[in-house]
């Protein structure tokens, strides 16, 4: 009995020292009142400023080169025209392309080497000439990374992960830089495709490895910035309607001090829930983490996904991609035969829709009313108390934990 009155105590007084400390600290994570544009992110603990225009309409083509090579012409209107053409006309302004380590390895991607580095060098000379931006999706893998598997590159495998983690710095710092020399420096990268179990099996995966999961997207987040600091970083899981597995992921990649940018979600309803439930996440997300939001992949329900991300809390929703639009199956914006048909004719009304399209700078308004100084303060006292209260937990472990209640960790 004297035991337990002796932890209720020291758990007492460390939650009062948490508050106490927290009330004390400065405001420096959090954003205005709902009513401003403007706002500051924080990435892992560090500010990065930047300024987003919404909305943010994006098409993932990786597949269009390979498409174009077997004689896929594509067209608008019964007029040929380049898909990017097609494309910018329905006011998209983004593109997202996939990187494989070496697609030609065995049991690699594509023995021609499409999604490889030079592939992928020449598709965003493309992007760059159609006046697009691009977002560069980093697998780290020779062939498809996702939930279910995050293959080592051949030539990586038999490294220790020390050796592993310098190999993934290494790597993504000269990609980086290998762009940058060809004029077509990514504006957005995404360390990790689909990564909420984790990167480069067996060594970065979640369950067995955080700590070495963690290391590994922290040193591909550092050679992002060696190479150009204003390229922006994302984060994506594909969990598109999971709020709960979203928030103990995203903690864990803050908790090893991961610098990002922005939050990136996979969305299929097969996989990811309702409708509802995505909006519900995105929503905590946001209000959580002050991060813009993209919906990076998703086919189904594109009116409602991209209303969903437009209308998410303090204009944080900045925009979606839509996966393989120029494949009859999966993104479905053209038929088999490379013509773009009415699904393609949603997006420039969603754009009209949009009724601000200034750029959100994620720089904080030096000018704040007092208010929001204050609201400022409230979100960083609850988010220190929480950090406290999970250091806590780790500490009172061996003694049995701390009363329910707490949010989980990372199982």
């Amino acid at each position: 009995m004297k035991v337990q009155s002796c932890m209720a105590t020291f758990l007492t007084l460390g939650l009062l020292l948490a508050i106490s400390q927290a009330a004390h600290a400065q405001p420096t994570e959090s954003g205005p009142p709902a009513a401003e544009s403007k706002q500051e992110v924080q990435s892992g603990g560090t500010a990065r400023n930047f300024e987003y225009e919404r909305p943010l309409i994006g098409a993932d083509i990786s597949w269009a080169p390979s498409q174009e090579d077997r004689g896929t012409k594509f067209s608008d209107q019964g007029v040929e025209k380049d898909v990017l053409e097609i494309l910018a006309d329905h006011n998209f302004n983004w593109v997202r392309l996939r990187l494989f380590v070496d697609p030609k390895a065995e049991n690699g991607y594509s023995r021609q080497g499409y999604c490889g580095l030079e592939q992928t060098l020449a598709m965003a000379k493309r992007v760059e000439a159609a006046g697009m931006k691009l977002l560069l999706d980093f697998h780290y893998s020779d062939t498809w990374a996702d939930p279910g598997k995050q293959f080592t590159p051949a030539s990586w495998k038999g490294l220790s992960d020390d050796e592993i983690a310098d190999k993934i710095y290494e790597y993504t710092n000269s990609v980086i830089k290998r762009f940058a020399a060809e004029g077509v420096t990514p504006e957005m990268v995404q360390i990790g495709n689909e990564i909420h179990n984790g990167l480069l099996w067996p060594q970065g995966r979640i369950k067995d490895s955080p700590d070495t999961f963690g290391t590994l997207l922290r040193r591909a987040s550092e050679a992002v910035r060696d190479a150009d600091p204003s390229i922006k970083i994302m984060v994506h899981p594909a969990l598109g309607g999971d709020n709960g597995r979203s928030v103990r992921f995203f903690d864990l990649v803050l908790s090893h001090d991961v610098v990002f940018d922005v939050i990136g979600q996979s969305y299929y309803p097969q996989h990811h829930g309702t409708l509802e439930q995505l909006e519900n996440n995105l929503t905590d997300l946001a209000k959580r983490y002050r991060k813009p939001i993209v919906v990076v992949e998703y086919q189904e329900h594109r009116k409602e996904v991209n209303e969903i991300v437009r209308d998410l809390p303090d204009n944080l929703g900045w925009g979606t991609f839509i996966w393989e639009a120029t494949s009859p199956r999966w993104g479905g914006l053209f038929d088999r035969d490379g013509a773009a048909n009415d699904r393609i004719d949603i997006y420039p009304a969603f754009f009209e829709s949009v009724e601000s399209t200034q750029p959100q700078s994620t720089k904080a308004d030096e000018q704040q009313e007092s208010t929001a100084e204050s609201k400022a303060g409230d979100i960083k006292i609850v988010r220190d108390i929480a950090y406290r209260e999970s250091t806590l937990r780790s500490f009172m472990a061996p003694f049995g934990g701390i009363p329910n209640g707490s949010r989980p960790g990372i199982r």
